[in-house]
């Protein structure tokens, strides 16, 4: 199980609709949460981070991985 939180930028309601839509089409996820006034979306299931970054940025949003606080980037 993985959980990946990406960053998007939507504008307004039809963004997240257009999120949601995506992700609700995407093989692997298992839940999905939204946050409109946060910018957040936070994705579950059996995934890899790239390809949920590839399927959200396919609705034209602006997406990037969600910066993680106070941890050192480590690969």
């Amino acid at each position: 199980m993985q959980t990946v939180v990406l960053k998007v930028g939507m504008s307004c309601e039809g963004c997240v609709g257009a999120v949601k839509r995506v992700l609700n089409k995407m093989e692997g996820v298992e839940s999905y949460d939204v946050n409109f006034k946060d910018q957040k979306v936070t994705v579950k299931g059996n995934v890899k981070p790239e390809a949920v970054l590839q399927t959200v940025t396919k609705t034209g949003k602006e997406t990037s991985f969600w910066p993680e606080e106070g941890k050192e980037a480590s690969k």
